[in-house]
């Protein structure tokens, strides 16, 4: 697998570029090692502590390619060293002696590496966009963009669409927008939701619940509001914190993501809430690993989505499967994942009222709260990993037919 502009092992929420995608990329590749094949993910070397080459589990390592500089960079600064990244990972499978039959890449920059080596070694290649920019940009009301970076990216996922031999989704929904955006057929196309770990992410119990919100030191006189991930424009974090005050309910909300030490975005977003006359109830522990996320699910009284955009929702899931209502925006995915007054609800408009009305609903209507909690874990059974993983390697084997055997998969 390629994942190059970020490691599946990073902190989510840390920084833009460690969210959903990274969690996907790392489980899907574990899922597929318990059944039998061999997955290499490459990313690029960011961090020169830590080694190049790590066992993430049984048959799955993380290889790390020098391309640019050995430090941290946004997504939007590294394409000039894509041809780098494609001419090392050629150059370590030979020097290795690996044939990979399936080149699988995560984001556009991933998948624009991995054309040339695609046809250099003959295999397939399927790829997963997870965000598109034309369709951010529809978000934003501009369907392109006089940035240079974002031209290079709409230019290259034009080129990428019609250049691999699969694309996968997330939904039907995000299969629809890309046929009509570059003209594809449905055949190009393959609906495999992302996953949750089932194990991981259970619904609470009384017992769960108190312990978790003695541990995060929660004021029971309040009921709690949660929102996770990443600290960018497009989660709609200041719609948030505006519908916080426009509540009825005196609620606190703790913001997960981002860098407590000195994040531009964070500090940003904490002297909006201020600014609001919320800043006593807004909380900002930063990133958290997924380890621990569980407990914050547990002591949430409901979760909160505010995003412009989402290709899926991963948040939304862990929440549900979690035993967690969601109130959501009915943006891209997430319509997919939260049914609204079933496991959680739906906010159509993109207001601050609107929001703040649904989430004084949820909280103020204790019977609605019970029933949304009850039906959360179910709704979301469809998306444990065993499930996305046969799908997987149903396309693995429908791609490689011709293929005398599939030893191994390469995730850019």
């Amino acid at each position: 697998m390629f994942s190059l502009h970020t490691s599946p092992l990073a902190l989510l929420g840390r920084t833009r570029d460690a969210g959903g995608m990274n969690v996907y990329v790392r489980e899907l590749a574990r899922e597929l090692g318990r059944s039998g094949i061999d997955v290499d993910i490459f990313t690029r070397r960011s961090d020169p502590n830590i080694s190049p080459i790590q066992q993430v589990s049984e048959r799955v390592r993380l290889i790390q390619i020098e391309a640019g500089p050995v430090a941290h960079l946004p997504p939007t600064e590294l394409f000039p060293y894509v041809s780098e990244f494609t001419c090392r990972v050629g150059h370590f499978a030979e020097r290795a002696r690996i044939r990979y039959d399936v080149l699988h890449t995560h984001y556009w920059l991933s998948a624009a590496a991995a054309l040339p080596l695609a046809r250099q070694w003959d295999v397939p290649h399927m790829t997963m966009f997870h965000t598109v920019e034309r369709l951010k940009g529809q978000q934003y009301g501009t369907t392109s963009s006089s940035d240079a970076a974002a031209a290079i990216r709409i230019e290259q996922e034009g080129r990428i669409a019609s250049s691999v031999d699969r694309i996968t989704v997330s939904t039907e929904s995000e299969g629809e927008q890309l046929r009509r955006l570059y003209g594809l057929s449905p055949c190009h196309l393959a609906v495999i939701p992302c996953g949750v770990d089932l194990s991981l992410f259970t619904p609470a119990t009384l017992s769960t619940r108190q312990t978790a919100r003695r541990a995060l030191a929660l004021d029971d006189r309040q009921p709690t509001l949660l929102s996770i991930g990443r600290l960018d424009p497009i989660k709609g974090l200041d719609l948030l914190l505006e519908s916080l005050s426009l509540m009825e309910t005196s609620a606190q909300l703790i913001i997960v993501g981002g860098n407590p030490d000195g994040d531009p975005e964070l500090e940003r977003l904490r002297a909006c809430a201020a600014d609001l006359g919320v800043g006593e109830r807004v909380r900002f522990p930063g990133a958290v690993p997924q380890l621990d996320l569980r407990q914050y699910y547990h002591a949430a009284d409901a979760v909160v989505v505010t995003s412009r955009y989402e290709s899926f929702g991963l948040v939304a899931v862990e929440a549900l499967a979690s035993g967690t209502p969601v109130v959501a925006a009915a943006a891209g995915g997430l319509t997919s994942i939260v049914r609204d007054g079933v496991n959680g609800l739906l906010v159509r408009w993109r207001d601050p009222r609107a929001f703040a009305e649904r989430l004084d609903e949820v909280l103020t209507d204790g019977a609605l709260r019970t029933r949304l909690a009850a039906n959360a874990n179910a709704s979301v059974e469809r998306f444990g990993w065993q499930h996305i993983g046969d799908d997987v390697r149903a396309l693995y084997s429908e791609l490689t037919a011709n293929a005398p055997r599939v030893a191994a998969c390469s995730c850019f």
